[in-house]
């Protein structure tokens, strides 16, 4: 019972997941990491803690730089962005959660004095996902929170839709390789 209480008190960024995520939105990186975020989204995908720990981690990561550092704050949400276009449900279930994405709304609050760059980050997600998981019950957090802000009448950036790379990515039809039969007959070119 101990060890359950610890780990879901203890600081998510002790945790091998969100030591990556700590490192992979570090400031001092001169741009975004794209190699660990790939690994995150591996770990989210690989393990049976790994979303928990992940939205945990991107959670706290992102309070703790909530107007401190914006380069940090841009940083985890490109990762947070990333592993939703990356990873499975049980992690959209986790980060679309109404309390989850309220978190993100904070972030852009009068308090913590967000750059227009962030502010629109944040709506971009909020919108996007709200119309990517419409329909799904599990998910339905970000739609009411979505709603919320437009009946306070908040603008959401002009967003081309169709431009955006797809949260669900539909599974393959065809395998990833299959062999085709060659269109000629190499015979019929003998020099005969």
């Amino acid at each position: 019972m101990a060890a359950l209480l610890q780990t879901l008190s203890g600081n998510p960024l002790q945790t091998p997941i969100g030591q990556k995520i700590e490192q992979a939105t570090e400031p001092s990186l001169p741009s975004e990491d794209w190699a660990s975020f790939m690994e995150i989204c591996d770990m989210i995908n690989d393990t049976d803690e790994g979303p928990k720990d992940a939205a945990r981690a991107i959670k706290r990561r992102l309070q703790q730089n909530a107007g401190k550092n914006h380069v940090a704050v841009m940083y985890t949400l490109t990762l947070l962005e990333t592993c939703v276009k990356n990873c499975g449900k049980r992690f959209h279930t986790l980060v679309t959660s109404k309390d989850f994405v309220q978190d993100l709304v904070k972030l852009i609050g009068p308090k913590n004095d967000p750059p227009p760059v962030l502010q629109e980050k944040v709506l971009n997600l909020i919108q996007t996902w709200s119309l990517a998981f419409r329909g799904q019950p599990e998910c339905s957090g970000v739609v009411q929170v979505y709603i919320e802000l437009m009946a306070k009448k908040v603008e959401f950036p002009v967003t081309d839709l169709d431009s955006t790379a797809p949260i669900h990515t539909p599974q393959r039809s065809v395998p990833p390789y299959q062999r085709k039969q060659p269109y000629f007959n190499i015979k019929s070119f003998s020099t005969n």
